[in-house]
């Protein structure tokens, strides 16, 4: 089941195309990725989504009926500009913004005790956020986003300002969330949490949908043919590999094994290169090269900007 579309979402703002026909599906029960550059529209389209903003034209859906302005209590958002007020003391901040999502004020008191114990922050319940670092306030932000329960949950840079142990935590927090049956909406431009954490994604460049779909079809789609495999044996024989079937494209070699990278032609099966180094050496690992997300994101946007000049030249 879908939770929330977009469909054909255009937006401007004065003469900045925000958005150009934008549609994203996200399913029930998934972390779903909204990725792209600085200035892409991932924020103005989170804005939309959240009802700050309007789409000049498009709709927006929520389990299949469209958005209504009441369907704002069964979202949270956690913004990557965080929207404390410094002034005001934790606990009272944290029960206000609580209370503005629906939440009576003995299941929030009950809720934030749980959460504060959780993350260990309990005894800056009368402080200042002013007097929190960081990494405090963004956990004081992430507990009243989902406290209210909400169906779905927009992060936008999470991880932001969190050191490794804390970053940890708070992973484990989304999958957790994930595994409730929560569905997520999970912008970052950490492509490392990408592939941890994602299911789906959409990639925007330029106000335009430019690579959609299920994170492992899309890395497999931009796989290269490319095995990297462990051996063993004396480096004089690698010039055997290269016979036109398969290119030793590098070689290093690691206490006493040797790691080569292969690209095999296509059409021509695996076994064919097993068979060409069996008699020089013992195998002791295979593995396909499966591209990062950083290097498809990299690769995408980069294909999508030499089309546009492509088409404007």
């Amino acid at each position: 089941m879908e939770v929330f579309s977009a469909r054909n979402i255009t937006k401007n703002f004065s003469n900045h195309l925000a958005l150009h026909n934008v549609s994203i599906s996200v399913p029930e029960g998934n972390i779903f990725g909204l990725l792209g550059p600085n200035g892409a529209g991932k924020t103005t389209l989170i804005r939309i989504i959240n009802q700050i903003t309007a789409p000049d034209s498009g709709e927006l859906f929520f389990y299949n009926r469209k958005l209504k302005r009441k369907d704002i209590y069964s979202i949270g958002y956690l913004p990557e500009e965080r929207g404390l007020y410094k002034k005001m003391k934790v606990g009272e901040q944290a029960l206000y913004l609580c209370r503005l999502k629906g939440v009576s004020k003995g299941d929030a008191l009950k809720k934030l005790k749980y959460w504060f114990e959780k993350f260990e922050i309990q005894p800056w319940w009368n402080k200042k956020i002013e007097e929190l670092s960081k990494g405090m306030q963004q956990k004081v932000q992430f507990i009243v986003t989902i406290l209210h329960e909400p169906k779905l949950i927009i992060f936008d840079e999470p991880f932001s300002g969190f050191d490794p142990i804390n970053t940890r935590l708070l992973k484990q927090e989304v999958l957790d969330l994930k595994r409730k049956g929560t569905t997520i909406i999970f912008s970052t431009h950490d492509m490392g949490s990408v592939e941890e954490l994602c299911d789906h994604i959409t990639l925007i460049n330029k106000a335009r949908t430019i690579l959609e779909g299920n994170i492992n079809t899309i890395r497999n789609t931009y796989k290269s043919n490319i095995y990297e495999i462990g051996l063993k044996g004396d480096t004089g024989n690698l010039a055997n590999i290269s016979d036109g079937r398969f290119e030793l494209i590098e070689h290093k070699t690691i206490e006493d094994q040797i790691f080569i990278k292969v690209k095999i032609n296509q059409n021509v099966a695996n076994n064919h290169l097993l068979n060409t180094l069996i008699p020089y050496y013992q195998i002791v690992s295979f593995n396909e090269v499966i591209p990062s997300m950083n290097e498809i994101f990299i690769k995408a946007v980069q294909e999508s900007q030499e089309k546009e000049q492509a088409v404007t030249t």
